[in-house]
């Protein structure tokens, strides 16, 4: 059997102790009683709203091989009859062995950090770099104070590439993430207001993010956005940090990595890329220039990094959107069909603008129509009001004749729009989804998007439960 880790190296990474008879090793890790399997660890962390210890038992009775306990629970665990690891705090035993993963591996690691867009950029090197060996990456989104560590646990020895995904939502909570994962190449996707209520400018918000190159590794490569308005403040950062290798992707005429054309269709686009003196034509399976952008940063990464760039090119066909993050369904509505767009994930200013367009390029059917079903943009603080009431501006340009709206910020859009547009204000998700699921018609497109916290997955969730999924045909809408 193949191990993730043995537990004598466990032990030794993580400064624990054993207690009971231990397995010579585990084949994974999970903070997840429900889902965990037979052969991994359960590390019982201690969250803000849960304690994993409390949930010890279900752990055991789903498979796991060993716990990962602090001292202070271990007393309180004495029924279980389980080989543990008992340690001060789990927590800090995880980013011990994530920093012990980094240490042993000789993998390139790449690290995607923006305000928008790093879970996609995320999900697009992993495709990209397949072909050319091993690739370990993420799931969902884990890109936090413990999702970091866990994905570097996670990271078999034999992993050729390492992509991860570094968020943040305060000042100075990327740069120790930034110096345990230590990238070979990272990625800032964009600045944009996003988590506007915990600073005052985008210049803070740059500077946040600029905290990805303290653990940048000697000699390693930055890879910037050029059109936004944060290149310079970055790039000075960068060489500020001391790292040479600055490159710049964009439809900016000076950048290294360039956007030279855009086609966008309804369910994917293809772009032309300049580089290296030669033009390719990428095709994406994904609509968006927003993915477009960031697809160029990727081809970026493949390029410094020496992966097979054909084999990056023609993968990236098969890049789908994830669920919340711009995911399609057809659904089928007295015998006809219309398309969910599900962008329930989270929402700031700039992801919101991004998903309009995407809607604009949606061809309802017959007398269907485009909806966008929004919801609160959270983190937006004293700028609340007014990036609300400026969503306005995208929605007309793009057409939207149809929006239905949800949560206590909303309001502000909702006063904002002329009379001409179709507006449906609830006060809560619950009694959006109502009006929403009762209110659909045949050929409609629809748009879901919120942040997080409103819970938009039960939109979602409520069309995908009333009306039946039907096979893509292959139409274009």
């Amino acid at each position: 059997m193949t191990f993730l880790w043995t537990t004598r190296d466990l032990i030794d990474a993580m400064d624990g102790r054993p207690f009971g008879t231990l397995p010579d090793g585990i084949t994974g890790i999970s903070i997840d009683s429900r889902t965990i399997t037979p052969g991994e660890a359960f590390f019982a962390i201690k969250g803000d709203r849960v304690d994993g210890h409390d949930f010890a038992s279900l752990a055991v009775a789903n498979g796991a091989s060993l716990l990962v306990v602090s001292e202070a629970k271990l007393p309180a665990l004495g029924r279980l009859v389980v080989p543990m690891i008992v340690v001060e705090d789990v927590l800090g035993a995880l980013q011990k062995l994530g920093i012990a993963a980094r240490d042993r591996s000789s993998a390139t690691v790449i690290a995607v950090t923006g305000s928008v867009g790093k879970t996609t950029t995320k999900e697009m090197l992993r495709l990209a770099l397949s072909p050319s060996g091993k690739v370990h990456a993420a799931v969902a989104s884990f890109n936090n104070h413990w999702g970091v560590p866990l994905t570097l646990a996670r990271m078999p020895v034999d992993t050729r590439f390492g992509v991860f995904e570094i968020g943040m939502n305060h000042a100075g909570e990327i740069a120790p993430l930034s110096r345990m994962v230590r990238p070979d190449v990272a990625i800032i996707t964009t600045i944009a207001p996003a988590h506007l209520g915990n600073f005052t400018s985008l210049e803070e918000i740059a500077a946040a993010k600029a905290e990805i190159f303290e653990g940048l590794e000697p000699g390693g490569d930055v890879i910037l956005n050029r059109d936004n308005s944060q290149f310079d403040f970055l790039e000075h950062a960068a060489q500020a940090a001391g790292i040479e290798n600055i490159h710049s992707f964009g439809q900016h005429a000076k950048a290294e990595f360039r956007l030279a054309e855009f086609d966008g269709a309804a369910e994917s686009s293809t772009v032309w890329v300049c580089f290296g003196g030669e033009t390719r034509e990428v095709a994406l399976g994904a609509p968006g220039r927003h993915i477009a952008e960031n697809a160029v940063a990727v081809l970026a990464a493949v390029s410094l990094v020496g992966a097979d760039m054909d084999a990056a090119i023609e993968a990236l066909q098969g890049l789908s959107a994830v669920k919340g993050r711009g995911a399609r369904h057809r659904l089928l509505i007295e015998g006809l069909t219309f398309t969910l767009i599900d962008e329930s994930y989270n929402a700031n200013p700039a992801s919101m603008r991004a998903a309009i367009a995407v809607l604009a390029a949606s061809q309802p059917e017959g007398e269907g129509r485009r909806i966008a079903v929004l919801g609160d943009m959270l983190e937006m603080g004293e700028f609340s009001q007014t990036v609300h009431a400026e969503l306005a501006s995208p929605l007309l340009a793009a057409g939207i004749e149809h929006v239905w709206l949800a949560g206590s910020e909303m309001k502000a859009l909702r006063d904002a729009l002329p009379e001409s547009i179709g507006v449906v204000y609830l006060e809560t998700t619950a009694e959006l989804a109502a009006f929403v699921t009762a209110s659909v018609a045949p050929g409609d497109v629809l748009m879901v998007k919120s942040s997080l916290g409103l819970g938009f997955g039960k939109i979602v969730a409520a069309l995908l439960d009333k009306y039946p999924a039907v096979p893509d045909t292959g139409r274009q809408n």
